[in-house]
This record gives C-alpha cells, sequence and structure tokens, in this order.
C-alpha cells in the first residue's frame, strides 16, 4: 500500500495556512493564500478532454467553447466517437496513459470526467506535467489523493477547477455571506439529505459475468481496481454504488449540497466522523457495494472564531427529525443550517436558492450581502488559466481538496464501521489502526499514481 508522500513539517505548514486563507471570501478580489501568479498569459487554450460522455459531455463542450480540443478519451469508443464527430480535429484514445504520452506536449489543460476511482490518477499524471485541471466531483477516490492534487496543484501554480457547479451561484455566495457576517449568530448544527442513491447498492457481485461490450475497454474502466468480471450492473453510470468505483451518494453529492455549509463554516479536518449505515449491510455486502441507507455524523473542532459545530449527512430516504426540520417541509434533497439567530434552508442541490428562517427576523428589506457575480464555473477556470489567476476559479484545488477530504472522510468511517478520530494534519485514524487503509489504497499494476 502507497503512503501519501507528504512530510509532517510540509502538513502542518498548509494547514495553517488553509485555516487562515479559506476564512477569505475569494469571488471578492482577494487573494488565496499559497498561490504565486505565474508569467505569460494564454490566448488560446488548448484542451484534452478525459471521459466525453455523461457528465463529460458538458465539460467536453465548456472545454470546446473556451478554447480548442485537440484530444479526446473515453473507454467507450462508441461514445468516443459522438464525441469526435463534434470536435473531427482531436486525437482520439480510449486510454488515459496514452493520451499522455503521445499527446502531453499537445495541450495546455485537460478535463476528467470518469468514474471516481480514475480521478485522481488522470489528473495527478496531468498535474504532474504542469498541465492546468477541471475534475468533476469528488476531486478523488480516496483523501490521500486529494491531498496529494492540491498540494501538487500550490507547488505548480497551476489552475484547477472542481466540477461542483453551485460555488457559481448567487444563492450560495450571498449565503456563505450572511453566515460569515454573523447573520445567523454562531452555527452549531448543521442537518443536509440527499434523493441519492438512484443506483443500486447494499447487494453483493453478480455472479455470472456477461461478454464485455465491443465497444469497451473494460481493463481501462478497471484501472486501478482489481480486475473482475464484466457485467452490465456496473457500467454506465451504475458505478456509483460498487465501493471499487465509486464513492456512493457522498460522493456524487456532498460536494455540492455540504458545499456552501464547507465553505462557510471552514469545515475541514473534523474530530472524528461517525457512521450509521443499514443494520443489514454486513458481511460479503461491505465490501462489495454502499449500504442502502445511512446516518453519517461529523464533529468539528473550534475554528478560529468559530464554535464546536455539528453536521448531520442523510441518505436513501434518511432525514432530519421532524423537530430539527420544522417549520420546513423536507424536498428529496435539502441542507438545513442553524444558528443561535436564525437558519437558512435550501431545498436546492446547488443551494443556488433559499429561504431565511425565522422569516420575522428576516423582513422583505432584510439587506442581502452585496457579491460580485460568476461569469461561469467553467469560465472562471478558463479566466484563471487566461489571466495567469489560479484564485479566479473558486473551487480550486485549493478550497476544493479540503472539501473533498472532509466528504471522503464519511466513507472512512462508513467502511470502518462506528465512529473514527481523525488527525488532519497528519492524515491519521487515532481510535483505530484497521481504518488508516481507508485513507488511501492499493493500486493495480500498471495504473498507479504516476
Amino acid at each position: 500500500m502507497r503512503e501519501h508522500p507528504m512530510s509532517p513539517q510540509s502538513a502542518r505548514r498548509d494547514f495553517l495556512k488553509q485555516s487562515t486563507a479559506l476564512g477569505v471570501a475569494w469571488w471578492v478580489g482577494s487573494s488565496s493564500a499559497g498561490w504565486t501568479q505565474p508569467t505569460s498569459p494564454l490566448e488560446t487554450i488548448r484542451f484534452a478532454c478525459i471521459g466525453v460522455d455523461g457528465r463529460g459531455l458538458s465539460d467536453r463542450d465548456d472545454a470546446g467553447r473556451h478554447g480548442e480540443i485537440v484530444a479526446l478519451c473515453d473507454v467507450d469508443s462508441e461514445r468516443l466517437d459522438k464525441a469526435a464527430a463534434r470536435y473531427p480535429k482531436a486525437k482520439k484514445f480510449t486510454d488515459y496513459r496514452k493520451l499522455f504520452d503521445e499527446v502531453g506536449n499537445d495541450f495546455d489543460a485537460f478535463t476528467v470526467s470518469t468514474p471516481d476511482h480514475t480521478h485522481a490518477l488522470a489528473a495527478v499524471r496531468g498535474l504532474r506535467m504542469g498541465k492546468h485541471c477541471f475534475v468533476q466531483k469528488p476531486m478523488s477516490y480516496t483523501v490521500a489523493e486529494a491531498r496529494l492534487m492540491r498540494e501538487i496543484a500550490a507547488e505548480k501554480k497551476l489552475c484547477t477547477q472542481m466540477g461542483n457547479q453551485g460555488s457559481a451561484s448567487n444563492g450560495l455566495r450571498e449565503a456563505v455571506e450572511m453566515i460569515r457576517r454573523g447573520d445567523l449568530g454562531q452555527v452549531k448544527e448543521i442537518h443536509i439529505w440527499t434523493d441519492r442513491p438512484k443506483w443500486p447498492q447494499g447487494q453483493g457481485r453478480p455472479e455470472k459475468p456477461e461478454p464485455v461490450p465491443m465497444t469497451l475497454n473494460w481493463d481501462a474502466f478497471l484501472g486501478p481496481a482489481p480486475v473482475r468480471p464484466y457485467s452490465s450492473v456496473y457500467q454506465p453510470f451504475k458505478w456509483r454504488g460498487w465501493i471499487d468505483f465509486g464513492t456512493g451518494a457522498l460522493g456524487d453529492m456532498a460536494c455540492h449540497t455540504m458545499n456552501m455549509s464547507v465553505m462557510a463554516l471552514q469545515l475541514f479536518d473534523p474530530v472524528s466522523v461517525e457512521s450509521m449505515p443499514d443494520p443489514e449491510w454486513t458481511g460479503d455486502l461491505r465490501k462489495e457495494s454502499y449500504p442502502k441507507f445511512c446516518t453519517i455524523k461529523y464533529e468539528f473542532g473550534p475554528r478560529g472564531n468559530l464554535g464546536p459545530c455539528t453536521l448531520y449527512w442523510y441518505e436513501g430516504g434518511k432525514l432530519p427529525p421532524d423537530e430539527v426540520l420544522a417549520p420546513v417541509k423536507p424536498g428529496a434533497s435539502g441542507s438545513l443550517v442553524i444558528g443561535e439567530k436564525g437558519k437558512i434552508y435550501s431545498d436546492n442541490d446547488y443551494h443556488s436558492t433559499y429561504t431565511l428562517l425565522p422569516k420575522e427576523s428576516f423582513p422583505d428589506d432584510f439587506k442581502k450581502p452585496a457579491i460580485v457575480q460568476s461569469p461561469g464555473h467553467f469560465t472562471e477556470f478558463a479566466n484563471a488559466i487566461k489571466e495567469n489567476k489560479p484564485e479566479l476559479a473558486l473551487s480550486n484545488f485549493e478550497y476544493a481538496g479540503r472539501l473533498t477530504e472532509t466528504v471522503l472522510l464519511g466513507n472512512i468511517a462508513l467502511r470502518a464501521g462506528g465512529k473514527v478520530a481523525w488527525d488532519g494534519v497528519n492524515m491519521k485514524v487515532t481510535n483505530n489502526p484497521d481504518a488508516q487503509q481507508f485513507v488511501t489504497r492499493e493500486y493495480r499494476k500498471g495504473w498507479e499514481l504516476a
């Protein structure tokens, strides 16, 4: 098992730097600590796109609108050919390793819109080559990978962005500023729920293998995961619920639905995380797929002038208690931030809309904070590259890496069972040695972090 290559000294330096820097609202023109502006801005950005259908379809087309696409990669040749018909000048690949090897000198930036288990492998390879990187949420499959991606991007002064599009919405930015200026008072409790999973979970491995589709490079799809026979229960999209490939409901949605709270309240490096899964999720099921439902409890200690805070995550139909929700009538997904003076509720996954409660404390003439509107989530990334200002992308890896760590700690607690105590500076589970294995992972030979 590969250890994360970060010294305790650099980990401590990063921790202190981030704790200070992340209290600043980057979208109002302040600089993100740790970034040094490089020289020679780009006029035309040349992109490579890895994963070009599903979520990757919009990412590749965003890249096409903001520059020139010179390479396309997808494990499914049918999807690849469909994308190539739109971008006929782009070179085609079904293995991202060959893309970097053969045309790595031909592009400036790249997108990664693949299943979760291959995010970091493609991203780290490109980052080490000095390429600007847009990667879908979650940034990585493991906490250690997210930390490494953040470190490389800072060291090489690269422009980055994670695909959690709500970061660009006015509603999220207003809510963040209201919490930061104290409109809710001290926040001690947060409840976030999702309508995920919308794919099979809580089940064992299929007994009968199926023929691999002629269009699918199954070996490239497996990537770092152990070899297993192909089954249509994994692909496409349904991979999210399988532990070897996805990060479950947390990985799919928490980088969206937790985003506002994490950003506003610096919810990084919880002191502990506790999982309460479906009691029938036992035995071999725990090795194969995520549970049908669960609740996860994050405990955060004091953070600067912010007091201790608890965040609850609910999935698979679970909801906060009625007495917590009142007077909210919850939708299938939602976020409820509870402060001493009031609450913010959103039934939007991206927090683009919200309601302030109680209404008598927030009348119609309540003055919302002034914010600078985003030009668009992907446009932020493109502008950052063109202007050589990594901080222009709000969800850059300096922030998104820490958000991803917070999210994925829930899966560590889930897979470890029960409660884990966390030392964020040193990336260590301090109360359960067996849980440390889930901070990182083993990589299949030939598919290691390059």
